[in-house]
């Protein structure tokens, strides 16, 4: 785990994340008026040393999360060290956060930006040709976790936790239980207990902001703990969690054979179709 500190600027971004709105509910040919809870969707700017990086769409919470985990994962940041301010503004249009990384930080950023024309949280936007994304795949001798990366042996006891952490998911997502729009990502231990979760309508922003939480907390990333998400398991799903570290990925949602691929070249343990009462190992 990466110690560091971080000055975090006050700002007064406090936006709500759902809203009600008066709907119409068919039910059995019957209308009726009802109020729905409605998540929110908001734009939001990552703004590196005054360069504005990109916007993505995102629920308005854990903003400070999702810039740590964003960085990281996106290799703007080697380390979260490299980071030295976080600060956040709401604009009319939505939600600037400012991030001051170091010199060296900013001009990797600048040279990832030389071949970035889009974005869209695919993992592979910004390359210019197919060789360059597909020689960008996260690799056993590329991972700076490498070394400490060992394939692992479901145990019972494993597979027992996964689902312990499969069956309390729901309960631990309040969001998605208020609005039922929103992906979760949970840290769970060795047990299956889920310690830490963070949720975003965006898949790739509800890990990133994990991410970004597991890096300023006291929650330890070890070999026997994993993460469990509630979506699919895709081409840039294993590539942030393999970035940051994390040895053993378990999908609600089946993993592509992409990921699968990404998963034994780097040694990582890969669970999908996580579901009460089964799940299926990958890798």
């Amino acid at each position: 785990m990466l110690k560091h500190n971080i000055m975090v600027a006050d700002t007064d971004v406090n936006m709500p994340t759902a809203q009600q709105q008066q709907v119409l509910r068919v039910l059995n040919d019957s209308l009726t008026s009802a109020m729905d809870n409605i998540a929110e969707e908001t734009a939001v700017a990552l703004v590196y040393n005054g360069i504005s990086h990109v916007v993505m769409m995102s629920t308005p919470s854990d903003l400070y999360d999702l810039a740590m985990g964003f960085s990281l994962t996106e290799k703007i940041v080697r380390d979260a060290s490299e980071i030295l301010d976080i600060s956040a503004s709401e604009q009319e249009l939505g939600i600037e956060l400012n991030i001051t990384v170091t010199s060296r930080a900013i001009w990797r950023l600048k040279q990832q930006r030389r071949n970035m024309t889009g974005r869209t949280g695919c993992g592979l936007c910004g390359a210019e040709s197919l060789q360059q994304a597909m020689n960008n795949q996260p690799t056993a001798s590329t991972s700076s976790q490498s070394n400490k990366q060992q394939p692992r042996e479901l145990s019972e006891v494993t597979n027992q936790a996964i689902q312990k952490a499969v069956v309390s998911l729901q309960a631990h997502q309040p969001l998605q239980q208020l609005t039922g729009a929103v992906h979760g990502a949970a840290w769970c231990d060795e047990s299956g207990n889920i310690k830490l979760i963070r949720e975003d309508i965006g898949r790739h922003n509800a890990l990133d902001k994990l991410i970004g939480a597991l890096n300023t907390s006291k929650v330890d990333i070890n070999h026997s703990s994993f993460v469990l998400i509630s979506s699919r398991a895709s081409y840039e799903m294993i590539s942030k969690a393999q970035v940051a570290g994390i040895t053993m990925l378990v999908a609600v949602s089946a993993p592509t054979a992409l990921a699968i691929n990404i998963a034994k070249n780097t040694g990582m343990t890969l669970v999908g179709f996580a579901r009460n009462g089964r799940h299926t190992i990958y890798s």
